[in-house]
């Protein structure tokens, strides 16, 4: 296999224990303990949180979205005020996806997770041998998205990393249709390759395969293969709509099985649960909006099940949201009672006190099965970790 070739850029696993790993990405915008959770920053900011507080949540990654970054402000407006690092005031890492699962959700594709399209959709997107052509949600002007454009867009954002652009086909799609993405996927692959980029930009590329596990595997080698190389491999096309005991099997025989001297990132998913299974299985980089969104719906994560903060019995709870969290709003005193109060007043504090919650509770998750790796005893962390999660907080 061709090795990465991006200067600045490096990975160091430091510990497998069966197929989990623990490890260290070098980035030119410093390092990043493995396993990761990458919070949400679609259009250059996680909801109503600053870089500083996303970055005490443990983060050295934050994920920006192409597809909306290019329309607006637009790349070269970005590339002018100092890149997304200094357009946005986030001094770590970055990532940006390609803007490739926009095209596709805007097609019309639904997902049970929480990833919908527009019912009208269908009329705006032109999929094609050299991408997708779209009128803008914005202002209706006609785009056009090719491997080369959104290699040429993410070079002038300036992320750490940006995404190769591919064809993500609906959960439950026939064989003949995930095979046809997978090869147009691996033709894109080779042109966002050959596509010149800034000299300390990495590129990943993007496995699909839908739940079909030898269609899987038998892509991420070919991506491996390509000359001069991706400095990672991303499995997408999960959490579209799939089973999610499918999602865990498939990821059961494909995830372990990606080149072991590139980092192996999740694309989409998910829940806590999500991804603990994940990490067993191999995985070292997550990304998802669900920690954020579920805040702003007045919904806490915790290592005992779900908080809903709007119910009834926190009217009097003095307690904080999870009293082993070490997040500023459970140890600054903040009651349950309170923030049920701001929620039901429609107070942006609570969104704000939640959404640095749950981000926290996911860079405690990823961080203690970091040290669990070290230590040799994952598979009792992991244990221990999903079977107090199956409570449901009252």
């Amino acid at each position: 296999m061709t090795a990465p070739r991006t200067p600045g850029f490096a990975l160091e696993v430091l510990a497998v224990d069966g197929h989990a790993r623990a490890g260290v990405l070098t980035t030119p915008h410093g390092p990043v303990p493995l396993p990761t959770f990458m919070p949400v920053g679609t259009q250059g900011s996680v909801k109503t949180l600053t870089p500083d507080e996303v970055a005490s949540t443990g983060a050295r990654v934050v994920l920006g979205n192409t597809y909306h970054l290019w329309q607006r402000p637009g790349p070269e407006a970005i590339a002018a005020l100092g890149g997304l690092h200094g357009f946005t005031r986030w001094p770590h890492a970055m990532l940006t996806d390609s803007g490739g699962f926009q095209a596709f959700s805007l097609a019309g594709a639904t997902s049970s997770r929480g990833r919908g399209a527009r019912p009208d959709a269908r009329s705006l997107v032109t999929p094609s041998e050299d991408g997708f052509t779209f009128r803008s949600h914005l202002d209706g002007t006609k785009r056009h998205l090719s491997p080369e454009e959104a290699v040429r867009v993410q070079g002038l954002i300036g992320a750490d990393i940006q995404m190769q652009l591919d064809v993500c086909p609906p959960g439950g799609s026939e064989q003949a249709v995930v095979e046809a993405a997978v090869a147009q996927t691996t033709r894109w692959a080779r042109r966002a390759l050959a596509a010149p980029r800034p000299p300390n930009q990495a590129l990943f590329g993007i496995v699909q395969g839908g739940t079909i596990p030898a269609l899987r595997r038998a892509h991420a080698e070919e991506l491996a293969a390509l000359d001069p190389g991706f400095d990672g491999l991303a499995l997408g096309g999960f959490s579209v709509g799939e089973p999610i005991p499918r999602m865990y099997e498939t990821l059961a025989e494909v995830a372990h099985t990606l080149d072991p001297e590139r980092p192996r990132y999740l694309m989409g998913v998910g829940t806590p649960q999500d991804l603990l299974h994940a990490i067993g299985h191999g995985v070292d980089m997550f990304d998802c909006a669900l920690p954020t969104r579920n805040a702003r719906n007045g919904q806490a994560f915790t290592r005992n099940g779900k908080v809903v903060i709007k119910q009834a019995a926190y009217k009097d709870d003095p307690g904080p949201i999870d009293p082993e969290c070490a997040c500023a709003a459970c140890q600054g005193g903040y009651s349950r009672a309170y923030l049920r109060h701001l929620y039901m007043a429609g107070e942006i504090l609570v969104l704000r006190l939640l959404s640095l919650h749950n981000l926290h509770f996911y860079g405690e998750l990823v961080g203690g099965a970091r040290d669990a790796i070290l230590r040799g005893e994952f598979a009792a962390y992991q244990r221990a970790a999903l079977e107090r999660m199956k409570a449901v907080v009252a």
